[in-house]
């Protein structure tokens, strides 16, 4: 039975009627929205007149508390060559000293900021056992073990003049640079066999609150000097024969030299290849390989190497790849980077080669 037309016609006024109240509703809600937005618009330009371009403002920085602040790395610094080769330099060094442990580090962020590898690095350094939990998931426990972490590290670095540039809620926040200045703190203290590069400087994003406003500023943070004031780091723990050579009786290098020419063309030439100049020769890393495969008596595929190197980094790829050979066949990582053998650092050349020498010198 079909509805009578009073009723058609009230049911389309109640239709007109609640859809007006529904419509009503999200224009109300629509303007509310355009209302926040626009004040959320005016706070952040208000809050954060400073701040530099490309850089993001993270919501938990809105929530600093009232004269506190957040320290970021500025993007443009992260992807500076510099500070990416201290921090690969870091990285294989905290690698080095912890292949015992069986501990790879390949972030320092996502790696360190728990304390786990802090902890053990300082202990390993040290030689000193602290007293913290040995796994620690919760926040809380993180926490407790950096702070028992570094108040070791600040009292045994502050008697020597240190700077803390870090604490338990920044390097707990992931803050890189936080973290690079106390491991290069530690590598300096403990004269690491690392060669640190030199004036790497970093421009951080400073957010600080006062009197509820955000103000943002750049700051410079140095976090390598010359390195004069660190080349006692190099192979400080393992002075040999060529620091005195070097630094007390220059007129025995071209003795020693010739001896190591000796032993590399003894085998060497078995490929129909010579060598007259160690600096130069042996930068491209290629040599080095191949003298490898001729003293472990096996066969390199030219595939793991560049034969003819072109650029620098693939220069630094045999000779990092060189040195892994060296390990695999039973010596210990070179005290050498592959950078300084490739930028023709003689006393770095020297010692991978006597290295060698020492190693197979009675090999046919």
């Amino acid at each position: 039975m079909s509805a009578t037309p009073a009723a058609s016609a009230n049911k389309m006024k109640k239709d007109e009627s609640f859809l007006g109240k529904l419509g009503g509703t999200l224009v109300r809600k629509k303007r509310s929205k355009e209302v926040s937005d626009l004040h959320e618009e005016g706070k952040n330009a208000i809050n954060a007149p400073l701040l530099p371009a490309g850089t993001d403002i993270h919501p938990e920085d809105t929530l600093l508390e009232e004269n506190a602040e957040r320290v970021m790395l500025d993007p443009t610094s992260r992807e500076n060559l510099k500070f990416k080769d201290l921090v690969k330099v870091l990285i294989d060094w905290i690698n080095s000293e912890l292949e015992e442990d069986r501990i790879i580090v390949k972030d320092l962020e996502e790696d360190c900021y728990d304390g786990q590898v802090l902890q053990k690095l300082f202990e390993k350094l040290s030689g000193r056992k602290l007293n913290v939990a040995e796994v620690t998931q919760s926040e809380i426990g993180q926490k407790q073990k950096l702070q028992t972490v570094l108040e070791a590290v600040n009292e045994m670095l502050r008697p020597h003049g240190w700077t803390i540039e870090w604490s338990v809620d920044s390097i707990h926040s992931k803050n890189l640079v936080s973290i690079v200045y106390l491991l290069v703190a530690l590598a300096m203290h403990f004269q690491a066999p690392i060669r640190l590069p030199e004036h790497v400087s970093v421009q951080v994003v400073v957010v600080k609150k006062r009197e509820g406003i955000l103000q943002t500023a750049l700051v410079t943070k140095e976090l390598t000097s010359t390195t004069e004031n660190f080349d006692f780091v190099l192979f400080a723990t393992e002075r040999d024969a060529f620091d005195t050579l070097l630094d007390h009786a220059p007129d025995k290098l071209n003795v020693v030299k010739t001896s190591l020419i000796t032993f590399v063309n003894k085998h060497l030439n078995k490929l129909n290849l010579e060598v007259t100049e160690l600096e130069s020769q042996f930068a491209d890393g290629v040599y080095l390989i191949l003298l490898m495969g001729l003293l472990e008596d096996y066969f390199v595929p030219l595939y793991n190497f560049f034969l003819t190197p072109e650029s620098f980094e693939q220069k630094v790829h045999n000779v990092a790849f060189a040195f892994e050979l060296m390990q695999d066949g039973g010596l210990k990582k070179p005290k050498a980077r592959p950078e300084d053998v490739v930028n023709l650092n003689l006393k770095s050349t020297l010692r991978v080669l006597y290295n060698l020498f020492t190693n197979y010198k009675n090999s046919e």
